[in-house]
């Protein structure tokens, strides 16, 4: 791993957590969310750039202090989580170089630890393949019909609810998301497109604080967190 940059796709309208704020600009802590998940990815000095995927009609750019930080740079999103990861990686293309890697983290994610974050980088480095934070599901899990009958009970043991960040060697994380936009594959997470391109995903368990905000009691718990953590 030569360098290493972080994507985050933030051009997405949050419409499931609801009113007319974007949820990355819905406060916390004293702060939009998503600049608690910028400041999460530059305590990270293996980070050397992070490109924030953006909304063309975006116009609170200016409520995020962290944007303006030397190691940050913006571009345009796309209709997708793919597209936008993928522009994100193409504004990069004048400086990256062979050998480069890319880690993708959600906007909305602003719980992420150093020590996290650490333990992600350091595992890709030893086994030089793509990594990811995730949780061991622990629910007992159904499988239903269409008509809401369980039709069995599936095994856990071998189930991981994945998270953000993500990380893989640049070119092929570029190359496998562009031929799954081409191919008109919706993928959900960076490592779906890694897995159908044949190369290698692990997994490194994540904490299960590392929310994605999506509904309003995501955005109290992420108040609590945060806050708690200023105090630490």
């Amino acid at each position: 791993m030569k360098r290493l940059w972080a994507i985050m796709p933030a051009a997405g309208a949050g419409r499931r957590l609801g009113g007319d704020t974007p949820k990355q600009y819905r406060e916390v802590a004293g702060a939009p969310l998503m600049e608690h998940t910028l400041r999460a990815l530059l305590q990270s000095r293996d980070i050397c750039g992070v490109v924030v995927a953006m909304d063309s009609a975006d116009r609170r750019a200016d409520t995020i202090a962290s944007l303006s930080h030397e190691r940050v740079q913006t571009t345009l999103g796309g209709v997708t989580r793919a597209h936008s990861v993928l522009a994100g990686l193409d504004a990069l293309k004048e400086q990256v170089a062979e050998g480069d890697w890319a880690l993708v983290h959600d906007a909305a994610r602003p719980c992420l630890t150093v020590d996290a974050l650490a333990a992600l980088i350091d595992r890709a480095r030893v086994l030089g393949e793509g990594v990811i934070l995730a949780e061991p599901v622990a629910d007992t899990l159904k499988q239903v019909n269409g008509q809401g009958e369980i039709e069995k009970t599936v095994d856990r043991s071998i189930l991981w609810r994945a998270q953000t960040p993500q990380l893989f060697p640049l070119q092929p994380l570029r190359d496998a998301l562009r031929h799954c936009i081409e191919g008109g594959v919706s993928v959900t997470d960076e490592a779906m497109a890694m897995e159908r391109a044949g190369q290698p995903v692990h997994v490194v368990e994540g904490a299960s604080s590392n929310i994605k905000v999506t509904v309003e009691a995501d955005l109290v718990f992420a108040d609590m967190f945060l806050r708690a953590a200023e105090d630490r």
